[in-house]
Order: C-alpha cells, then sequence, then structure tokens
C-alpha cells in the first residue's frame, strides 16, 4: 500500500477510535475538524439528529479576501474564529472537540485555540 494511502488509512482508524468515546448532543454539540493540504473546515454537529449545525472553512467567501492561503496556521486560527462567532450567534456556547484522527498540534491546535479565544468552551 502506498505511503500516503496507508496514512489516511490510519488517520480513519484513529477518528473511528476517538468516535466512540465524543458524542455531539443537542446542550454539547461536536465540533469536528477535517484539514486537506490547501484548506481546513470546521463544522458543529448534533449527532443525535445527525444535523451540521454551523460551519465554517478556509474557502468561505467571509476568509477568502483576507487569507492569501487556506492551509497555513493563520487560515486555520482565523476559521476557528469564525466557527466560534457563528456558533454563538446561534446560542451555541459550549461543544465538544472532535479532532479527527490529527494530532492536537499545528493547524488543528490554532483553529481550536481561535474557537476558544472567540468564545466557544471545551
Amino acid at each position: 500500500m502506498a505511503h500516503t494511502k496507508l496514512r489516511q488509512v490510519n488517520r480513519k482508524k484513529r477518528h473511528r477510535r476517538v468516535r466512540t468515546k465524543v458524542q455531539g448532543t443537542a446542550e454539547r454539540p461536536r465540533l469536528n475538524v477535517f484539514r486537506s493540504s490547501k484548506h481546513i473546515y470546521g463544522q458543529v454537529i448534533d449527532d443525535q439528529v445527525g444535523e451540521t449545525l454551523v460551519a465554517a472553512s478556509s474557502i468561505d467567501s467571509e476568509l477568502r479576501s483576507e487569507l492569501k492561503h487556506g492551509g497555513n496556521r493563520e487560515a486555520a486560527r482565523k476559521v476557528g474564529e469564525l466557527l466560534a462567532k457563528r456558533a454563538v450567534d446561534k446560542g451555541i456556547k459550549s461543544v465538544v472537540f472532535d479532532r479527527g484522527g490529527y494530532l492536537y498540534h499545528g493547524r488543528v491546535k490554532e483553529l481550536a485555540d481561535g474557537a476558544r479565544e472567540a468564545g466557544l468552551k471545551f
């Protein structure tokens, strides 16, 4: 199996393992992170209903104009701030963090820190 494919499979396994413990509810939805090489995405999900409540990414029209590149730590922090702002506007103050099988480091950590600064608690 190719190296990148193996890495992807291992990440999926880690994500499945994390998801057995992390469950989003209406009171405390799940903040999910996905990162690609060029962009980063965040969603706040209510798993009981299976519904995305809020989403933000580095390809959002609000952020596209101010970001030079969507796949760096600066972009991740801005996405976290925008996601938290949208969540707080919808009345969501507390979430559980789902790192998506990624290490809590770099862009994933920056997104989390940006969301915390903008008012989300986790």
